[in-house]
C-alpha cells in the first residue's frame, strides 16, 4: 500500500452542533485522491472509548480479518459469539457519513456511542483513523494517546503533526 493511502498523523478539531467537523489534512489528503468528498464509515472502535473511521473501500480487508479471527478462534476451541461480536461491531455499529468540502458530518448515532462534544481530537492509525471525545482521550490509559492529546489539545490546539 503506497503512502497516500495511509492514515498518518494527528490533529484537534471543533465539531458544530449539527455534527460537521472539518477534516485535518492528514485524512484530507488520503480520502477521494484529495479532493475533499466522498464517504467513510464511522464506527465504534474495537477496544477503546472512542470511533474508528475508515474508506469504505476497506470492507473486504476487514471482512477478511474478521474471518481470519474467526478461523483462529475456531480452531482454539473457542465459542462462535466472538466472531459474531466482532462482525456486528464492524459492521452493524458502524455508519455511513458524508464528506463534503474537506469537512466529515458524524452521524447522530456515532456521535452519541463516541460521546463527541465541541472538539474531538483525530489520530492515524493507518489504514483508517480514530475520532475521540477530547476528555477521553486526555483520561486515556494509554500513555501515547495522553501524550498525543495533551498536545493537540492543550498545548497548541488545532495544528497537525
Amino acid at each position: 500500500m503506497a503512502f497516500e493511502h495511509i492514515f498518518s498523523g494527528s490533529a484537534a478539531g471543533a465539531v458544530g452542533a449539527d455534527g460537521t467537523v472539518p477534516l485535518p489534512p492528514f485524512i484530507r489528503r488520503v480520502i477521494d485522491g484529495g479532493r475533499g468528498t466522498g464517504r467513510l464509515m464511522v464506527g465504534a472502535h474495537e477496544a477503546d472509548p472512542c470511533l474508528t473511521a475508515w474508506e469504505p473501500r476497506r470492507a473486504p480487508a476487514l471482512q477478511a480479518e474478521i474471518e481470519r479471527r474467526r478461523l483462529h478462534d475456531e480452531t482454539a476451541g473457542m465459542a462462535a459469539s466472538g466472531h459474531f461480536h466482532r462482525a456486528r461491531r464492524a459492521f452493524g455499529l458502524v455508519e455511513d457519513a458524508a464528506v463534503d468540502a474537506g469537512c466529515l458530518t458524524l452521524p447522530p448515532m456515532m456521535r452519541r456511542k463516541g460521546r463527541i462534544g465541541a472538539r474531538v481530537l483525530f489520530v492515524g492509525t493507518g489504514n483508517g483513523f480514530e475520532i475521540w471525545n477530547d476528555e477521553e482521550a486526555l483520561a486515556s490509559e494509554d500513555p501515547t494517546m495522553r501524550e498525543i492529546a495533551q498536545f493537540r489539545l492543550q498545548d497548541d490546539g488545532e495544528s497537525e503533526q
